[in-house]
């Protein structure tokens, strides 16, 4: 048995990378109002920066509107201004231990922009893909180089790190074009 690249652990990483994409690209606002929209909120809470989701519930009651409630009333005005300093181009309006939060109609600037966003996650993904593959790579040529393998079992391994790598590329850029389709849309 050859002692190359762990094939298993370099894919298992790619995917955290692409996992990671998923949820970039989630928290962008589409049309249509998703809880996702406030995954990047810190709140100033107890002493600490936390995100939104360990201080209060998001809901959406409304295809246009988020509901944010809030666990403990102290915590008002501190996820009131996580809200707004998180740059979303959102204003919440206080309802006693309530938030609502009314979503506007994304104009094509607004849209144009998002979709640079979506396309810096991508890269982003990409690099942490491409990151991968490099280590796989100087594992192989340590190994080859301290004689664990043949030059000819390294070249196959090396091959298919390379095509696991075109895949997870190729699916990085199969969800770029999903999501910008879907912030495009009217």
């Amino acid at each position: 048995m050859s002692e190359g690249a762990d094939l298993k652990e370099l894919r298992r990483r790619m995917e955290g990378a692409i996992a990671a994409f998923k949820s970039d690209i989630a928290s962008l606002r589409t049309g249509r109002a998703s809880a996702n929209v406030l995954d990047p909120v810190m709140v100033e809470a107890y002493g600490s920066r936390v995100p939104l989701n360990q201080v209060a519930n998001v809901t959406v009651p409304e295809p246009r509107m988020l509901g944010v409630s809030i666990w403990d009333k102290q915590m008002v005005g501190a996820v009131d201004r996580g809200i707004r300093e998180a740059n979303l181009g959102l204003n919440p309006i206080v309802d006693g231990q309530n938030l609502r939060i009314p979503l506007p109609e994304l104009n094509e600037e607004r849209r144009k922009h998002l979709v640079k966003v979506s396309h810096t996650y991508a890269e982003n993904a990409r690099i942490a893909v491409r990151n991968v593959r490099r280590d796989g790579m100087d594992t192989l040529k340590k190994a080859e180089k301290d004689g664990d393998i043949s030059k000819d079992d390294g070249r196959r391994e090396a091959d298919l790190v390379q095509k696991m790598t075109d895949e997870k590329i190729g699916e990085i850029d199969h969800l770029l074009a999903e999501k910008e389709t879907e912030i495009m849309q009217v």
